[in-house]
Parts: structure tokens; C-alpha cells; sequence
């Protein structure tokens, strides 16, 4: 996948599920499950133990069908091993230069974490193809994304923190690129009871708020 076909990939679809898990195989199976209910981008953290050998096994399982990114990433060296392992994108919790421009070198989006408005610029300035607005619940959620696209039309905006069922479709409608999902779409109670066709079912139901927001 060319850059361009990334991003608009991540636009198309509208949702991010970020994976953070206890172990790099409950990893491979929460996105396949998120996978099976027809959502085709996900984000493993790097706080996931052995998160390098999942994201590879997924890359050779589901590369071509999926768009896989690398989250939590926090400095260039992280961010090379993660697109060598095979990241399309990644997504870093603050906003640092240097991994923008690893990313660039390889051709990857980038999604570096920002909050301020002088933030959120700066990462747009130095290269972002979009800007992870975190932690977004905490600064009034949708009604901040909302604010910032005031002065900021052209920044796409991809907020974290409060993202659920309820709120997706908020997010959308105030001008997000799309949203990322955590702990509401994949639980780790839901994993400790072995439940993955939950996360299915649940993947639909956001894809499902997606398509009616938009």
C-alpha cells in the first residue's frame, strides 16, 4: 500500500481499534476477532509483550487484507523496528519530531499524540498526516475536536480517550477523520473469559455508527 491508499484507508473505515493487551497472542486474537466483524485497520501498542512478534504474524496473516499500525510508539528507534516488523502507520501518546521524520523516511503515516491547540500544529507542521487528539475525554471530548477545527479546518484529527458506542458518532459529526477505540471495544475481561466473538460483534456495531454518522 502506497502512503495515500493508507491514509485514505484509515479515513474510509472511520475507526481504529487500539489493541492493548497482557500478551502479544490475546493481541492477534482480539484484532482477528475485530477483523472478522469487518473492521480492516488496528493499532497494537508497543506496551503489549512481545507486540513486535504480533504485529509481524498479523503483517503475514492479514497485511494485504488489513491496514496495521504500531501504537504507544515512543522514539524513532521503536518506530523503524515497528514498520520493519510491518507497521503501515504509526501512533505515538506526544508529540515528538524525530519519529514523524522515521516515518517519513519509510513512506508510513503518522498519527503523533497532541492535545494544545499549539500542539495540534505542530504536529500538523511537521509533518502529521493526522493529529491523535489525547486524552481527548478530558478536555470535553467532541466539543474540543469541535473547537479546534474552528481555527484548524484543515488538520485531520483523529481523537482518543472516550470513544464509545455513544459517543462515535459526536466525534464524527465534529469533524474528526475518524476515531480510535480502546477498552470499549476490546476489554480485557472479555479476553480473560475467552469471549473474542464479542469483539466481532461489537466491531459491527461501530461500523455500523460510523455508517449512520457519516
Amino acid at each position: 500500500m502506497t502512503k495515500t491508499q493508507i491514509r485514505s484507508s484509515i479515513v474510509d473505515i472511520g475507526i481504529v481499534p487500539i489493541v492493548r493487551t497482557n500478551s502479544a497472542e490475546s493481541a492477534v486474537k482480539s484484532i482477528e476477532a475485530v477483523y472478522a466483524g469487518g473492521i480492516r485497520s488496528a493499532e497494537i501498542t508497543m506496551t503489549v509483550p512481545g507486540a513486535i512478534k504480533a504485529l509481524e504474524k498479523l503483517a503475514d496473516a492479514l497485511g494485504d487484507k488489513m491496514v496495521l499500525g504500531a501504537g504507544t510508539v515512543l522514539d524513532p528507534e521503536t518506530a523503524r523496528i515497528c514498520i520493519l516488523a510491518g507497521a503501515q502507520f504509526l501512533v505515538t501518546p506526544a508529540l515528538r519530531v524525530s519519529t514523524i521524520e522515521v516515518a517519513h523516511r519509510y513512506s508510513k503515516v503518522i498519527c503523533p499524540g497532541a492535545l494544545t491547540p499549539t500542539e495540534v500544529l505542530t504536529a500538523w507542521e511537521a509533518g502529521a498526516d493526522f493529529v491523535k487528539v489525547f486524552p481527548c475525554s478530558n478536555m470535553g471530548g467532541a466539543k474540543y475536536i469541535k473547537a479546534l477545527k474552528g481555527p484548524f479546518p484543515q488538520i485531520e484529527m483523529i481523537p482518543t480517550g472516550g470513544v464509545n458506542l455513544d459517543t462515535a458518532a459526536e466525534f464524527l459529526k465534529a469533524g474528526s477523520a475518524a476515531v480510535a477505540v480502546g477498552s470499549e471495544l476490546i476489554d480485557a475481561q472479555t479476553i480473560m473469559d475467552g469471549k473474542y466473538e464479542v469483539f466481532t460483534e461489537r466491531a459491527k456495531q461501530y461500523l455500523e455508527v460510523v455508517r449512520n454518522a457519516r
